[in-house]
């Protein structure tokens, strides 16, 4: 996760080969991806920015033409998500709203039984029922399929609900990476008056912010926090948004 420009698309497209990297190393699978592994890309589901589809064509043609390059491509599967979603297959891909859109962009990138989903901020612009369904079937295919999801987002509600593990990224560096709940175990917000600030309280907080009322701030060591201000301050759970907001002010 990270705000726009944080180079989370840049990551997407260095991993699916689209740009090559100067240094490094992207291993997929325990094994270094290479452009033409075939067996390697059969086993990736993909939904970037852009689907990369003709936008006159019918749904049915697309299916067609993108399902033969998949040996596990799998024919009922992809007609119970058609059905699903209510899908027509005879209606042209770009004529369609941008929530049917991403159902069938969603539909082909499960089709084939992938084991890694590759996903670059697929519910921006849905709206919120549109953005739970989505999230539900993902959901689903993970826990049936045993399958794992790269999914790059700036929405945290979407990491709230679906993910375990968090990397964020800003300004081209990861600033903070582990497992959703001992990430969000290990921070609060607190709240308390001005007069508690001075440059040994400042240094226990990752950003804070003061207005007339005193200050609020974004710990990342609650026990730490709780040496140095006490029960002066009110300790609060804080949520993904929190921590992304205050971390890019920390920056």
């Amino acid at each position: 996760m990270g705000p726009n420009g944080s180079g989370k698309t840049t990551t997407i497209k260095l991993i699916m080969n689209m740009i090559f990297k100067d240094s490094g190393s992207i291993k997929i699978f325990g094994k270094e991806y290479k452009k033409n592994d075939i067996n390697t890309k059969e086993l990736i589901g993909y939904i970037g920015d852009v689907p990369g589809y003709l936008n006159e064509s019918k749904l049915k043609d697309i299916k067609k033409s993108v399902s033969f390059f998949y040996k596990n491509w799998d024919e009922s599967l992809y007609r119970r998500y058609i059905q699903k979603f209510k899908l027509d297959e005879n209606k042209i891909y770009k004529k369609l709203s941008k929530g049917q859109q991403k159902k069938f962009e969603l539909t082909m990138a499960l089709s084939h039984h992938p084991k890694l989903i590759i996903m670059d901020e697929p519910t921006a612009n849905l709206d919120p029922l549109v953005r739970n369904e989505f999230l539900d079937i993902l959901q689903e295919h993970i826990e049936k399929e045993e399958a794992t999801v790269f999914y790059s987002t700036h929405i945290t509600s979407d990491l709230d609900k679906v993910s375990d593990y968090l990397v964020f990224i800003y300004d081209g560096k990861i600033i903070l990476s582990g497992d959703k709940d001992s990430i969000l175990e290990r921070h609060s917000m607190i709240r308390g008056g001005k007069n508690l600030l001075d440059n040994e309280t400042k240094r226990a907080l990752v950003a804070f912010n003061e207005n007339s009322f005193g200050f609020e701030g974004l710990t990342s060591n609650v026990k730490h926090a709780y040496e140095i201000f006490g029960e002066e301050v009110v300790y609060d759970k804080v949520n993904l948004e929190d921590i992304l907001m205050y971390y890019t002010r920390g920056y």
